[in-house]
Protein backbone atom coordinates (compact mmCIF):
# COMPACT_ATOMS: atom_id res chain seq x y z
CA UNK A 1 0.00 0.00 0.00
CA UNK A 2 1.81 2.85 -1.06
CA UNK A 3 1.39 6.38 -3.08
CA UNK A 4 4.14 8.22 -4.19
CA UNK A 5 4.92 11.55 -2.56
CA UNK A 6 3.29 11.05 0.66
CA UNK A 7 5.11 10.93 3.52
CA UNK A 8 2.69 12.24 5.77
CA UNK A 9 1.00 10.65 8.68
CA UNK A 10 -1.99 11.68 10.69
CA UNK A 11 -2.86 10.24 14.12
CA UNK A 12 -5.43 10.64 16.62
CA UNK A 13 -5.59 8.24 18.99
CA UNK A 14 -2.86 6.39 21.42
CA UNK A 15 -0.30 7.41 18.51
CA UNK A 16 -0.66 11.31 19.38
CA UNK A 17 2.59 12.52 21.50
CA UNK A 18 -0.24 12.94 24.82
CA UNK A 19 -0.68 9.23 25.16
CA UNK A 20 3.05 8.48 25.79
CA UNK A 21 2.66 5.10 25.03
CA UNK A 22 5.20 2.65 23.37
CA UNK A 23 3.83 3.08 19.94
CA UNK A 24 4.61 6.48 20.14
CA UNK A 25 8.05 6.08 21.12
CA UNK A 26 8.13 4.27 17.48
CA UNK A 27 6.67 7.25 15.64
CA UNK A 28 9.17 9.98 17.61
CA UNK A 29 11.80 7.17 16.46
CA UNK A 30 10.44 7.70 12.68
CA UNK A 31 8.87 10.44 12.23
CA UNK A 32 8.79 14.04 13.05
CA UNK A 33 5.79 16.30 14.43
CA UNK A 34 4.73 18.94 12.30
CA UNK A 35 1.83 20.13 14.22
CA UNK A 36 -1.79 19.95 14.97
CA UNK A 37 -4.16 19.43 12.48
CA UNK A 38 -7.71 17.66 11.82
CA UNK A 39 -9.34 15.99 9.04
CA UNK A 40 -13.02 15.45 7.94
CA UNK A 41 -14.29 12.66 9.93
CA UNK A 42 -16.35 11.61 13.26
CA UNK A 43 -14.79 10.09 16.20
CA UNK A 44 -16.27 7.13 18.71
CA UNK A 45 -15.03 5.75 22.11
CA UNK A 46 -14.31 1.61 21.60
CA UNK A 47 -13.66 1.49 25.37
CA UNK A 48 -10.00 0.67 24.74
CA UNK A 49 -8.89 3.18 22.01
CA UNK A 50 -10.90 5.20 19.66
CA UNK A 51 -12.73 4.80 16.20
CA UNK A 52 -12.62 7.53 13.58
CA UNK A 53 -14.43 7.24 10.52
CA UNK A 54 -14.60 9.42 7.55
CA UNK A 55 -17.40 11.44 7.01
CA UNK A 56 -17.89 14.23 4.41
CA UNK A 57 -19.81 16.69 7.19
CA UNK A 58 -18.43 19.48 8.66
CA UNK A 59 -16.92 17.76 11.51
CA UNK A 60 -13.55 17.12 12.40
CA UNK A 61 -11.16 14.69 14.48
CA UNK A 62 -8.42 16.77 15.99
CA UNK A 63 -4.72 14.98 15.88
CA UNK A 64 -1.47 15.68 15.01
CA UNK A 65 0.42 15.33 11.42
CA UNK A 66 4.13 13.43 10.63
CA UNK A 67 5.97 13.66 7.88
CA UNK A 68 8.74 10.32 8.01
CA UNK A 69 12.09 11.50 8.78
CA UNK A 70 14.07 9.55 5.72
CA UNK A 71 11.69 8.87 2.76
CA UNK A 72 13.70 6.14 2.31
CA UNK A 73 12.76 4.07 5.78
CA UNK A 74 8.76 4.98 5.05
CA UNK A 75 7.55 1.77 3.68
CA UNK A 76 8.98 -0.15 6.37
CA UNK A 77 8.12 2.49 9.43
CA UNK A 78 4.44 1.88 7.85
CA UNK A 79 4.40 -1.74 7.84
CA UNK A 80 5.19 -1.88 11.69
CA UNK A 81 2.44 0.81 12.13
CA UNK A 82 -0.37 -1.27 10.10
CA UNK A 83 0.39 -4.54 12.38
CA UNK A 84 -0.25 -2.06 15.52
CA UNK A 85 -3.27 -0.98 13.80
CA UNK A 86 -4.41 -4.48 12.67
CA UNK A 87 -4.44 -3.58 8.78
CA UNK A 88 -2.83 -6.62 7.86
CA UNK A 89 -4.75 -9.45 10.13
CA UNK A 90 -4.16 -12.97 10.30
CA UNK A 91 -7.07 -15.23 7.48
CA UNK A 92 -9.33 -15.95 10.78
CA UNK A 93 -9.01 -11.95 12.05
CA UNK A 94 -11.01 -8.87 11.58
CA UNK A 95 -9.01 -6.18 10.17
CA UNK A 96 -9.69 -3.06 12.73
CA UNK A 97 -8.35 -0.35 10.66
CA UNK A 98 -7.86 0.38 7.31
CA UNK A 99 -5.20 2.65 5.83
CA UNK A 100 -5.88 5.51 3.59
CA UNK A 101 -5.33 9.05 1.69
CA UNK A 102 -7.10 11.97 3.45
CA UNK A 103 -7.06 15.27 3.17
CA UNK A 104 -5.40 17.01 6.60
CA UNK A 105 -5.93 20.88 7.37
CA UNK A 106 -2.42 21.72 9.30
CA UNK A 107 -1.50 25.91 9.64
CA UNK A 108 -4.26 26.59 7.13
CA UNK A 109 -3.03 24.66 4.57
CA UNK A 110 -4.35 21.28 3.07
CA UNK A 111 -2.07 18.35 2.87
CA UNK A 112 -2.29 15.01 2.13
CA UNK A 113 -1.76 12.59 4.58
CA UNK A 114 -2.10 8.39 5.78
CA UNK A 115 -4.97 8.14 7.94
CA UNK A 116 -5.82 4.63 10.17
CA UNK A 117 -9.29 4.43 9.59
CA UNK A 118 -11.61 2.00 11.87
CA UNK A 119 -12.96 -0.86 9.39
CA UNK A 120 -15.69 -1.90 11.83
CA UNK A 121 -19.09 -0.93 12.86
CA UNK A 122 -19.38 1.86 15.04
CA UNK A 123 -23.62 1.67 15.83
CA UNK A 124 -24.38 2.01 19.60
CA UNK A 125 -21.02 3.80 20.19
CA UNK A 126 -20.67 6.83 22.03
CA UNK A 127 -19.82 9.67 19.82
CA UNK A 128 -16.81 11.84 20.22
CA UNK A 129 -18.11 14.71 19.80
CA UNK A 130 -15.34 17.47 20.23
CA UNK A 131 -13.73 15.14 17.81
CA UNK A 132 -10.31 14.99 20.25
CA UNK A 133 -9.73 12.05 21.99
CA UNK A 134 -7.23 13.36 24.36
CA UNK A 135 -10.21 16.11 25.60
CA UNK A 136 -12.60 13.57 25.69
CA UNK A 137 -10.20 11.41 27.82
CA UNK A 138 -9.83 14.46 30.21
CA UNK A 139 -12.95 15.13 30.64
CA UNK A 140 -13.96 11.94 31.28
CA UNK A 141 -11.35 11.95 34.16
CA UNK A 142 -12.37 15.19 35.91
CA UNK A 143 -15.89 14.09 36.09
Amino acid sequence: MTSKGVYNLFVYGSLRSGFQSPAYEYISRFFTLTGSAKVKGRLYDLGTYPAGVPTDDDTYITGELYRVSEENEFSWAMGQLDDYEGVDAEAEEERLYRRDIADVYCDGQTVKAWIYWYNGDVSGRPDIASGDMMDYLNSKRNQ
